[in-house]
C-alpha cells in the first residue's frame, strides 16, 4: 500500500535536487558536530567522496525507472567515492588535525573557529559537492530504458582513465613519501614524469565522464558541474594552492615545474645543457 502510493507522487529535477541538499547538509552537520568534540575540522576531508556516494543513492531511490546507466553510473560513483575516502582516511590517520585547518584556527582564534568552521568548511563543501552532483541526477533523471549507445560507451572509457590516473597517481606518491630517503624530494617517475598533478588530472576526467552520461541522457546543463569541478582543482583548493606549498618547501620544484606538465599529461621537455 505504502509502495503504491510512494510511485504516485513523482518529484520533479529540482525537488530531488533540493531534498539531496538536505540529506547533505545534515550529514556535514553532524560530521562537524564531531569535529568540534575532536577539535579537528580536517575529519572532512576524507568524507569528500562519501557526499558524492550519498547524493548518487539518493538520487538512484527517487528517480524512476532503473535503467542500465543509471545502474551503471551509481556503481562508478560508488567506486569512486569509497577509493577516495578508503584513501583519504588512510593516508590522514593519526597524523591530527592538517596544517591548512590548523591555520585557520590560530588566524580565526580556537574560540571563535569552531562555529566558523561550520560555515567555511563543512558547509561551504556541502554546497559544492551538491552543485558538482547535478550529471548525477540528470543521468537518472532524464534516462530512458534505451540500450546504452557510444556517448555511455564514450563516458565510461573516459571514467576508466581518469580513474586509472587518480588510483595510480595517488599510490605511487605515497609510496615515494612512505621512503625516508625521499624526503624534500620531488617524485618524477611513473604517471609523476608526464603531469605534475596526475591525481588532479584523474579528478577532471571522472567528472566530465560523468557530464557525458549526463549528455547521453539528452541534459546538457550539468556539463558546468563538471566545469565547476576542474576550476576547483586548478584555481582554488589542488593545483593552485598545493603547489605555492612546494615551491616553498621543495628546491627542486621550480625545475620541475620548468620540464613537466602542469595538468594534462605530456612528455617532459628536454633540460637545457649550458
Amino acid at each position: 500500500m505504502h509502495i503504491k502510493l510512494y510511485k504516485k507522487i513523482a518529484m520533479s529535477f529540482f525537488e530531488i535536487y533540493l531534498f539531496a541538499l538536505i540529506a547533505i547538509m545534515t550529514f556535514m552537520s553532524l560530521l562537524w558536530l564531531v569535529s568540534v568534540i575532536q577539535k579537528n575540522a580536517s575529519i572532512v576531508d576524507p568524507f569528500w567522496g562519501m557526499l558524492f556516494i550519498i547524493a548518487g543513492v539518493f538520487y538512484a531511490i527517487y528517480t524512476d525507472p532503473m535503467t542500465n546507466r543509471k545502474i551503471l553510473v551509481l556503481l562508478l560513483v560508488i567506486l569512486w567515492g569509497l577509493r577516495l575516502s578508503i584513501f583519504l582516511g588512510w593516508r590522514n590517520r593519526g597524523k591530527g588535525e592538517d596544517f591548512r585547518y590548523q591555520q585557520f584556527r590560530k588566524d580565526f582564534g580556537p574560540e571563535r573557529y569552531w562555529w566558523v568552521s561550520f560555515f567555511q568548511t563543512f558547509l561551504l563543501q556541502g554546497v559544492l559537492a551538491w552543485l558538482i552532483s547535478a550529471p548525477l541526477l540528470a543521468s537518472m533523471y532524464y534516462t530512458d530504458n534505451r540500450a546504452l549507445d557510444w556517448t555511455d560507451y564514450s563516458a565510461l572509457g573516459l571514467w576508466i582513465i581518469g580513474f586509472l590516473f587518480e588510483a595510480i597517481g595517488d599510490l605511487q606518491l605515497s609510496r615515494f613519501k612512505a621512503n625516508p630517503a625521499n624526503k624534500g624530494k620531488v617524485l618524477r617517475s611513473g604517471l609523476w614524469k608526464f603531469t605534475r598533478h596526475p591525481n588532479y588530472f584523474g579528478n577532471a576526467m571522472i567528472w566530465w565522464a560523468f557530464g557525458l552520461f549526463a549528455v547521453a541522457s539528452g541534459s546538457y546543463l550539468p556539463l558546468l558541474s563538471s566545469l565547476l569541478m576542474v576550476l576547483l582543482l586548478l584555481k582554488v583548493s589542488g593545483v593552485s594552492l598545493l603547489e605555492k606549498t612546494l615551491k616553498a618547501s621543495k628546491p627542486d620544484y621550480h625545475e620541475y615545474m620548468n620540464s613537466t606538465s602542469a595538468f594534462f599529461p605530456w612528455f617532459p621537455k628536454n633540460k637545457k645543457r649550458s
